[in-house]
């Protein structure tokens, strides 16, 4: 209505506006005036900002890990018979007739080596025999005088065969079982061989060591 008193009164006569004719023109004419500030607005050149450089964290420094654990459980063994450096060596723990013989120089040339288990793993003080055949006392004893108890951990089964008691066949399930067991850590391991009793094992502990 304001907006219509302000024309001339020519023109309000002449075009014959009417109130809600001048209204509509109002709200159009504002719009389109948004419309443009808008449109500016959103056209003008916007500021660019670079994206900070984040610089990368350094690792952090490892330390160099302990070195190999130095020393180990280590095994004394004599080493006797047809090889060619023999004597007493000091091996580590777990180690094999073959490394014995190994440490000692190795057998002589032309030895016989078929009655030693080159894979049995060794046990402290035990004494590993190359080339060597003791030789039963006459009755069937495990040795003449001076010559010391049986090794249960080199005797071949001939040997075993001439001791007091025991025949091929129990002294085969000696060997067995010193292949299977990895030796004689002890004499008392003989009762855990099948056929030897309390009876047996007291004729017999006498004339064997480990």
């Amino acid at each position: 209505m304001a907006l219509r008193e302000r024309l001339p009164v020519w023109v309000q006569g002449r075009c014959g506006v009417e109130p809600r004719t001048v209204a509509a023109v109002a709200v159009v004419l504002v719009a389109a005036v948004g419309f443009a500030a808008q449109q500016y607005w959103s056209g003008r050149p916007q500021p660019v900002t670079a994206p900070a450089v984040v610089a990368p964290a350094s690792a952090p420094a490892v330390p160099a890990g302990p070195g190999p654990a130095a020393g180990g459980t280590r095994i004394v063994v004599d080493v006797s018979g047809k090889v060619r450096d023999p004597g007493v060596r000091r091996l580590p723990g777990g180690s094999r007739v073959q490394d014995a013989l190994t440490a000692a120089g190795g057998v002589r040339p032309g030895t016989d080596t078929t009655g030693l288990n080159l894979a049995r793993v060794l046990v402290d003080g035990e004494q590993v025999l190359v080339g060597v055949v003791a030789q039963p006392a006459p009755g069937g004893g495990g040795g003449g005088p001076g010559s010391g108890p049986l090794s249960l951990a080199t005797a071949t089964v001939e040997q075993l065969d001439g001791l007091p008691g025991v025949g091929p066949v129990l002294a085969r399930h000696i060997v067995d079982f010193r292949t299977a067991r990895g030796g004689f850590r002890a004499v008392e391991d003989l009762r855990q061989v099948d056929g030897i009793g309390e009876r047996r094992f007291s004729d017999l502990r006498g004339l064997v060591r480990p």
